[in-house]
């Protein structure tokens, strides 16, 4: 059984990254094989909208986002990982997003003609357990946090959450200082222990 974690924070050694590889740790004490993958280093471009995904099975832009995406295929569960911009996820984050939920939409059903209805099978991500982490300052994350769920629920995954919602609060004037949120890491030791709870449950 895997998780993947993906921070979507463009800073190294973020406070966000703190955070999701706090959460894998955990879980790769209960026997899971865990990655984390950062996107600060990546090129992941904006969905053109082109459909070609529709028709072809496969994303036209060629760049780091082919990779990402069959680490997610291959992954039991994923954990989706955001500072908070402006009360929402960053661009490359939401650029991943977009093109993951297309693409992983027209792998599984075929394209209808404008008067058709749609019977949708699910999606490429259908039964995966997803949790969103956001963090902040401040304020911001319930909004980022609804993003990430937005787009779980959507794709027909199933979702895992913690005793408060999974967000951490560090950063005051640019610090790297999640390390400080004891409140926020006990939030995530018991995010790990949901989300293996119900993995393996799954995997009966």
């Amino acid at each position: 059984m895997k998780i993947i974690g993906i921070c979507g924070s463009p800073r190294e050694k973020s406070n966000t990254e703190f955070f999701v590889q706090l959460t894998l740790d955990e879980l790769k004490k209960k026997g899971f094989d865990t990655e984390f993958i950062t996107l600060r280093n990546k090129k992941v471009q904006e969905c053109s909208g082109c459909y070609y995904c529709a028709n072809n099975n496969e994303c036209k832009i060629k760049d780091d986002f082919d990779d990402i995406f069959r680490e997610m295929l291959q992954a039991d569960g994923i954990i989706l990982g955001s500072p908070v911009y402006h009360s929402s996820i960053t661009p490359k984050l939401k650029a991943l997003l977009d093109r993951a939920g297309f693409l992983g939409r027209w792998v599984a059903n075929d394209m209808k003609e404008k008067k058709q209805a749609y019977d949708w099978k699910g999606t490429a991500f259908s039964g995966k357990v997803v949790s969103p982490i956001t963090v902040a300052r401040r304020a911001g994350q319930n909004f980022t946090f609804a993003q990430l769920l937005l787009w779980a629920t959507v794709n027909d995954c199933i979702v895992v959450g913690s005793n408060y919602w999974n967000v951490g609060v560090a950063g005051k004037g640019g610090n790297v200082d999640a390390h400080e949120d004891t409140e926020g890491i006990g939030i995530m030791k018991h995010l790990a222990e949901n989300m293996a709870h119900v993995i393996k449950q799954l995997n009966k």
